[in-house]
């Protein structure tokens, strides 16, 4: 059946002609009498008919190259040819045989959706499936106050702080006012819930525009009316115009192709804008979508959104019509280059498979967090411990006093206020020593500060927008930005141990270039200097006035190109052709005609889902064998000026376990042929190794040679069918692809059964470049210590020799490589490596330097491949592994399978938590949807936003969009935001601790009564006001060390791995420096007062005054870049506590009025506080200046050397006597 289509799909930037398509029939190929009688002998019935039409192009039409044939010749052997009837269809011929996982398992009637086409109603009747709307919001009306308090009370802090306010409710516990004590939390639980409630509020506006769009679909009245997409109902049939969005999960019916095929875009699924086509059946295609009644039988809803498993029975025929993923467009895609379809609603609304999977990246909590939770229960206990002591000397104290108790100022029984002497609420000493345990708990709660959780949040937001806006991180070729998809892990960047990296896509461009290629046993790689460009010459091909090209050139070997031109009836000639033939039709790609400046000239692009793919269809282009069409039936190839036209009766496409493809194509001279291409370790499996043993040999050697190159390889084989073939062929294809259970399995069973006996015609060789600035990411990170995983299904040769290029592998590295296919030899090269690792390291333990491994021994590397992976993880072996690579500078896995990607970051986290032996963190880095499992399996997942897709960003925790850019994420934003945050958390614990210090020395000097002299009001306004703002400024704004120095100096990356900002002795004895300075606090104002008349409320002020005093300066003191912003809060602050106490002493309902103003009218007031802040910070500042002087670490070292020295020369050894940077000079220094 010959198309009446465009020979190419008009652009998405152009609109499709509206005149006459151009008639184009094809040419007949040139035979030879002698190989063409064989043929006819062979050739299934089927194909004896086949219509072989010859082009007969108008006189204009004439060749622009020399090495076109001329036209008039052609014209002459058409008329020749007699019209014959047309090749018989058998629907579509696409095999199901990729993605056979669930998208094939064997599903019963019950499990499975019976969907009744243009019947709705039967459709959902008796289970009814959701409408079409969709619902992104978290919250509702009526559901956001208890939803978000649920959600928010997740955190333990909140629930201890709601029981204390809770407590403090109660009149004998009452230590606050009822507002006072709750304000704080309900401050927290506020601003959180304001935050959730605008998140959620863009949620339903974004859900209310996409529910009201409208949608054509097929009345009562057999008419398309307008419906809005939130009404759309399973079997409802739909016509979607191009350009449309798709509004549900469609199954095809029609198209505007008479072939059936139509064509779309899934960039708004997954991130690909290259054009995929769909089919329709042809059992739908032909009847009228208004008069078509048949019932759909499809799996359940799923998120696989590479698979799909239904068969169609139309009603009138026992046959029943399968259905896979080409025969589906999702929710989601764009209709391209197609002008309508028609298709049947089979998932609507939640249950469609990009809702299905938008749950987003997986929560992760950072490791800080963790770390801080331990923290968090030392302070518990310390709370506790305070918390007894003033509750055991307050009975103690009672017990001593039981007599005076009637009169005591602290604990009066007796109210001798009337005439009638009255009783106080006291209840015995038992229920007081009760109460006071429980109200020093309320008094002393700000030990665990409340406020910390949110100022968390919000330096985690500021930190993220300075990351967003970094112009290093700004991929300018593609327009994207870093994504923050995570929030919460931000500081675990400045911690990474490990990177696990993808290799294609990841570290290379994922854009293919042809480079060379073995054609039966000869290498045509040749002198790169040699190689000509094609441009315009043997490569044009013309259509009418137009000059159609191929949009990408590539470079030919001239004495492959002649052979092809001149051996037309030699048989290397012919096999040479056969090798070109097959990189033309073994494929999935789609000819899309774009325009040019000259409306002449119109370019070929090559649109499809496979890289290699594209490159391959480029190369044979080159060559003279350019795909100008292709429809679901056949395709259409120019030769070298000549026309032809190729059936293709049958299509297999990869999967990951026959790792090849295969294609099955009806020629014009009525034979028909299999094309088979797949990796070498799966072709030679399937050869037939009696034919050509000397090609096989030299094909394998080129191979090898290619491969340590690092180009990636594919071997290209082919077999003739014989009518029998063909027809045992059929009828399995046709079984198994109507199969109700066990599909997947069949198909790949028929597919396995022609791919075998097959000739080699050769190999080709693809580069797969590296992305800009690999090679010096990857000697970055390893020089920050960071240790660089590479997972790759490359042959190990390919994987070595990237390794080397990228800086992966160098040659002072000693390589250990296990590639054994038995468990007993892999245990025993395991058994030999372990043995080679402790030789070389030693077996004391690693220097801790942050290069990660002692400068002075031989780093190694280990090289691994997936089959020996597969051994090591199922049996006992992973010790062992562990052992081995964790001891090595970089690994290489090679031939690793997805699953394995996971199971190997799986595998270095379980021996983390099982043995305690390491802490280190990991980060998993890739591009692909095959990458998601190991992305999420790290501690930090980074997404690509490549050319792959958007599967890894939308699980990952942060998307970049080259592997580039992860050396100032990790080394320069990473590690500010550690340092930042760690130094955070540790001012927060000494902010509280000292306060709630101050009031446990107060409470011992006032006979354990658990009154304050501080206001209630200032102690509530303390964590929110008075010292709030600073610690956020410098979470966010603080830099110990510019970009350049980090970037220059990356060893200095490892302070972060060794976690020297945020541990368990900075902690104690950051808490032993806030206890003496309480002491400081509370003691100088005592001193200086015990012999006055000051009341409790004047003293009080001092001591809040002195307390921000301290804190804030504190804090100044460990600034590394003041600015105009720090300056701003940390003097804002202690003005505005200032005013806060003024105006609290000057309310009249308020206790202590005035009392502010008469404390500070003395002197000694003023000098207390002088007092208090020089013997307070004194003793953190000689530590700090002796510290810095006589054992400087990294960080204050390279601070002195951008202050000092020259960041553009290494300063002498002598003058930096570190253990990062000296190592880092004695490596560099001639």
């Amino acid at each position: 059946m010959a198309s009446e289509r465009p020979l190419l799909i008009p652009s998405p930037r152009t609109p499709a002609p509206d005149s006459t398509p151009i008639p184009f029939p094809t040419v007949a190929a040139a035979r030879r009498s002698s190989s063409s009688s064989s043929r006819r002998k062979t050739a299934p019935p089927h194909f004896r008919n086949l219509s072989v039409e010859n082009v007969d192009f108008s006189a204009e039409m004439h060749s622009s190259t020399k090495t076109t044939f001329s036209i008039e010749t052609i014209s002459r052997s058409a008329s020749k040819q007699q019209p014959q009837p047309s090749v018989p269809r058998y629907g579509s011929r696409r095999s199901e045989s990729v993605n056979m996982g669930s998208s094939h398992k064997e599903i019963s009637d019950a499990d499975a959706r019976l969907v009744y086409i243009n019947d709705p109603e039967r459709s959902n009747s008796p289970v009814r499936h959701p409408n079409n709307s969709i619902n992104t919001s978290k919250y509702s009306i009526l559901t956001f106050l208890p939803k978000n308090l649920f959600e928010q009370f997740h955190r333990v802090a909140y629930i201890y702080f709601l029981i204390l306010a809770g407590i403090n409710q109660i009149p004998q516990l009452g230590v606050f006012t009822p507002a006072a004590s709750i304000l704080p939390l309900a401050f927290v639980l506020g601003v959180t819930a304001v935050k959730d409630a605008y998140e959620d509020y863009r949620r339903h506006r974004s859900d209310r525009t996409e529910n009201s769009r409208s949608a054509s679909v097929l009345s009562s009245s057999s008419e398309f009316q307008p419906k809005p997409w939130k009404d759309i109902r399973v079997g409802e049939v739909i016509r979607v115009q191009s350009n449309e969005t798709i509004p549900c999960d469609l199954v095809l019916l029609a198209t505007s192709d008479p072939t059936g095929v139509a064509y779309v875009q899934t960039i708004n699924l997954d991130g690909e804008s290259n054009l995929k086509t769909r089919y329709a059946k042809q059992e739908t295609l032909s009847k009228p979508p208004e008069t078509l009644s048949a019932i759909i039988r499809c799996e359940k809803p799923n998120r696989n959104i590479y698979g799909f498993h239904g068969n169609v029975e139309i009603e009138g025929s026992k046959q029943r019509v399968s259905l896979g993923p080409s025969n589906v467009i999702l929710r989601g895609c764009d209709l391209k280059n197609t002008a309508w379809v028609v298709g049947v609603a089979v998932y609507t609304g939640k249950d469609t498979k990009v809702m299905l999977n938008s749950s987003g990246a997986q929560w992760k909590r950072s490791r800080l967090e963790t770390h801080m939770n331990r923290e968090t229960i030392i302070l518990a206990v310390a709370l506790f411990v305070e918390c007894a002591l003033v509750t055991i000397l307050a009975g103690a104290w009672l017990g001593r006093h039981r007599d005076k108790l009637d009169d005591l100022i602290y604990y009066r029984k007796r109210d001798f206020s009337d005439r009638d002497v009255g009783k106080y609420d006291y209840y015995g000493i038992g229920w007081e020593i009760v109460f006071t345990f429980f109200m020093s708990v309320i008094l002393f709660q700000v030990m665990i500060p409340i406020a910390l959780y949110i100022s968390m949040e919000l330096v985690r937001l500021g930190q993220a927008f300075f990351m967003i806006q970094d112009e290093s991180l700004f991929d300018k070729e593609r327009g994207n930005r870093l994504q923050c998809r995570a929030l919460n892990i931000n500081e675990d960047l400045g911690q990474i141990k490990y990177v696990f990296s993808d290799k294609t896509g990841t570290l290379t461009e994922n854009k293919m270039e042809f480079r060379c290629a073995s054609v039966v046993g000869v290498d045509y790689s040749g002198d790169p200097a040699t190689a000509a460009d094609t441009g315009e010459e043997g490569v044009s091909v013309a259509v009418g006035e137009q000059i159609w090209r191929p949009k990408m050139s590539v470079k030919t070997n001239p004495e492959l190109l002649s052979l092809l031109r001149t051996g037309e009836r030699t048989e290397k000639g012919d096999k040479a052709r056969e090798f070109l033939l097959a990189l033309a039709t073994c494929n999935t790609i789609v000819p899309i005609l774009t325009e040019t400046d000259d409306p002449s000239i119109k370019l070929i692009d090559y649109q499809g889902e496979s890289p290699d793919e594209q490159a391959l269809l480029y190369a044979a282009a080159a060559y003279g064998f350019t795909l100008i069409e292709r429809t679901s039936g056949h395709i259409v190839i120019d030769i070298f000026g000549q026309k032809q036209r190729f059936d293709i009766l049958g299509l297999h496409e990869f999967d990951s376990d026959r790792k090849r493809m295969s294609v099955i194509v009806g020629f014009p001279d009525k034979t028909v042929k299999v094309f088979v291409k797949g990796a070498d370790s799966s072709m030679f499996g399937v050869v037939d190794k009696t034919l050509n043993v000397d090609i096989v040999q030299a094909t394998k050697s080129h191979l090898h040679t290619y491969s340590t190159l690092g180009l990636r390889t594919l071997v290209i084989g082919m077999r003739e069918m014989s009518n029998i073939e063909f027809e045992e062929w059929h009828s399995s294809y046709e079984k198994a692809n109507t199969a109700l259970f066990g599909r997947g399995s069949l198909l790949k069973a028929v597919a396995m059964n022609i791919e075998n006996n097959v000739s080699i015609l050769g190999a080709s060789g693809i580069e797969d470049k590296l992305q800009q600035g690999v090679p010096e990411a990857i000697e970055s990170l390893r020089r920050a210590g960071i240790k660089v995983w590479v997972l790759t299904g490359d042959k190990q040769e390919t994987a070595i020799s990237i390794g080397f290029s990228s800086n992966l592998l160098t040659g002072d590295m000693t390589q250990i490589i296990i590639n054994n296919n038995s468990k007993e030899s892999c245990k025993k090269s395991l058994a030999d490596a372990l043995a080679i690792t402790k030789k070389m390291t030693g077996k004391s333990p690693v220097g801790h330097n942050s290069i990660g491994v002692d400068s002075k021994k031989t780093p190694l590397a280990l090289i691994i491949d997936g089959t020996s992976l597969v051994y090591i993880l199922e049996t006992e072996l992973e010790e062992e592994l562990f052992e081995v690579a964790t001891s090595c500078s970089v690994v290489l896995c090679c031939r690793v399978a997805p699953l394995q990607k996971a199971g190997i970051v799986c595998g270095i986290v379980m021996l983390i938590l099982i043995k305690s032996r390491t802490d280190d963190m990991t980060l998993a880095i890739g591009d692909g949807a095959n990458d998601v499992s190991m992305i999420q399996k790290a501690n930090v997942g980074i997404g690509i936003s490549g050319r792959e897709g958007r599967q890894a960003v939308m699980a990952s925790d942060f998307a970049i969009g080259q592997f580039r850019f992860l050396v100032p994420l990790l080394l320069v934003h990473g590690h500010w935001n550690y340092q930042r945050m760690a130094y955070m958390i540790l001012y927060n614990f000494y902010r509280n601790s000292i306060l709630v210090f101050v009031l446990f020395w107060y409470v011992l000097y006032t006979a354990f009564s658990l009154t304050t002299a501080i206001s209630e009001w200032s102690s509530v306004l303390y964590s929110v006001i008075y010292t709030a703002l600073p610690t956020i400024v410098v979470g966010i704004l603080d830099k110990d060390l510019s970009k350049k120095t980090l970037l220059k100096y990356p060893q200095l990356y490892g302070s972060g791995q060794r976690e020297e900002r945020y541990n368990l002795k900075l902690f104690i004895l950051t808490m032993m420096d806030s206890v003496w300075q309480s002491l400081a606090i509370f003691f100088i104002p005592f001193l200086a007062y015990r012999h006055s008349t000051i009341d409790g409320s004047g003293i009080g002020d001092l001591w809040i005054l002195a307390v921000v005093l301290m804190v804030n300066l504190h804090l100044g003191m460990d600034i590394f870049r003041w600015n105009w912003i720090a300056h701003t809060s940390i003097w804002g602050c202690i003005v505005a506590t200032v005013i806060c106490v003024i105006i609290i002493d000057a309310l009249p309902i308020l206790p202590g009025f005035m009392a502010i103003f008469h404390v500070m009218g003395t002197w000694v007031f003023w000098f207390c506080l002088l007092a208090i802040l020089i013997a307070g910070l004194i003793p953190r500042f000689v530590t700090k200046a002796v510290t810095e002087f006589f054992m400087p670490n990294d960080i204050q070292i390279a601070r002195e050397l951008e202050k000092f020295g020259n960041l553009n020369e290494d300063p002498p050894v002598s003058e930096i006597t570190t253990r990062t940077l000296s190592n880092h000079q004695q490596q560099t220094m001639p």
